[in-house]
């Protein structure tokens, strides 16, 4: 192989060895400090190494052992040959010997409903080297959760299949979501709503109790859904006449063991729609836009609200 050939090959497998550091870690541009992806190499090869004998390495023995340990498979031997060049030397220690197992650790860190043994096997051994690694380490965990773990869709069982989830083991809490629709229609309509005009009658009561019936009623239009011990449904309006728009906001609160985020979201659409309903023949184009989720509290996830809104 000529020269050229050579460091473009070296150059190749740095570059992909390069996507085999996660966003999360603290390695420097130039690996000044050891990956994961290397610690696993060196694990494999019963090797410990510390900071200025990995900097004795040159960038692209450095790279190399990134490129090994993200691999499925390592090859010791080479590990090992690399190794030896580092000064001051690798310390011995035993092999790690990897499992597809789900460790108690990252299981009790992150809770067996975000993630558990079937999804933890899917993942690639890196991968799961890397949560294993900071296991002990919960804001750093959560950053390699988010980055390596794909998105979970918590209604499919693990053959694919729709379910409904259990919430048994979870302790009630209060539960509390705000949800948002616009109605858009034209100014001189939004105008009659305010006025009390429009000739079907009361536009604003009638929407309002749309939106209460409505979040009661939640699991029999969203099939997976749970009944849930509503406490609170509040359906709040800001008409914005020359601007021609209803802002409509469903407040919802319970005492459960699960959300109400989709009982807010089912009592905002629904008010909007018998808004709707009361003002087509006024307007017949007017539009329901803008549906979304705008606060939550209660729950794992604590209190969370939507940006820049």
């Amino acid at each position: 192989m000529s020269k050229g050939r050579a460091r473009a090959k070296a150059g190749s497998s740095e570059l992909s060895a390069r996507h085999a550091v996660f966003a999360f870690e603290d390695t420097g541009y130039e690996l000044e400090f050891l990956p994961l992806a290397a610690r696993r190499a060196l694990d494999a090869a019963g090797k410990k190494l510390g900071r200025v004998g990995w900097q004795s390495l040159s960038s692209a023995h450095r790279w190399e052992i990134v490129g090994a340990g993200a691999g499925d498979e390592i090859d010791v031997g080479r590990i090992v040959k690399i190794i030896a060049r580092a000064q001051p030397p690798a310390v011995d220690i035993a092999p790690s010997h990897e499992s597809r197992s789900l460790p108690d650790d990252v299981a009790s860190s992150l809770g067996r409903d975000r993630i558990d043994q079937a999804q933890w096997a899917k993942l690639r051994p890196i991968e799961r080297y890397a949560l294993g690694h900071v296991a002990g380490k919960p804001e750093v965990l959560a950053n390699a959760y988010d980055e390596i773990v794909p998105p979970r869709l918590t209604h499919l069982a693990s053959d694919g299949s729709a379910r409904m989830v259990d919430v048994a083991d979870k302790a009630p809490t209060r539960r509390r979501a705000v949800a948002r629709a616009l109605v858009r229609m034209a100014p001189k309509v939004a105008t009659a709503i305010e006025r009390g005009e429009i000739p079907k009658g009361d536009v604003v009561a009638v929407a309002r109790v749309a939106g209460i019936q409505a979040a009661k009623k939640t699991p029999d239009l969203i099939p997976l859904c749970h009944h849930i011990a509503l406490t609170r449904v509040e359906i709040a309006f800001e008409i914005d006449g020359e601007g021609g728009t209803v802002t409509i906001e469903a407040t919802v609160e319970a005492l459960d063991r699960t959300g109400v985020e989709m009982e807010a979201l089912v009592a905002a659409s629904t008010a909007a729609l018998a808004l709707y309903d009361m003002v087509k023949s006024a307007d017949r184009w007017a539009t329901i836009e803008q549906v979304a989720l705008f606060e939550k509290s209660g729950g794992r996830s604590g209190d969370v609200r939507r940006a820049n809104r």
